[in-house]
């Protein structure tokens, strides 16, 4: 499984590329990786944050990329081994721009 450096989301395959079907970034597949491609997410591995406000998320002072806005919807979510921390994804809450941050 891949995931987006962008945003997070699972990344799908696409000849020699993984896209991202969420924000569109695109990466090379490491040629002598062994990968095991599915079709979808399950649902449970989905945060739909198209309503964030209507979902209760809390919102945090962070500077969006895109806009400069200084405020964003934040959730955490657990992409990569148990045994490594949780990432924090933001949504802007002006323009609903999507950005991570990792703790490296």
């Amino acid at each position: 499984m891949e995931f987006c450096d962008e945003c997070g989301s699972m990344m799908h395959g696409d000849g020699e590329l993984w896209v991202c079907q969420s924000c569109g970034a695109e990466q090379p597949k490491d040629p002598d990786g062994n990968y095991v491609v599915t079709d979808a997410q399950e649902e449970s591995e989905i945060i739909d944050t198209s309503d964030a406000e209507d979902r209760g998320l809390p919102t945090t002072t962070a500077q969006c990329p895109e806009c400069d806005n200084d405020r964003a919807y934040w959730y955490m979510q657990q992409i990569r081994a148990a045994d490594e921390s949780e990432t924090r994804f933001f949504v802007c809450t002006e323009c609903e721009h999507k950005w991570r941050e990792d703790d490296h």
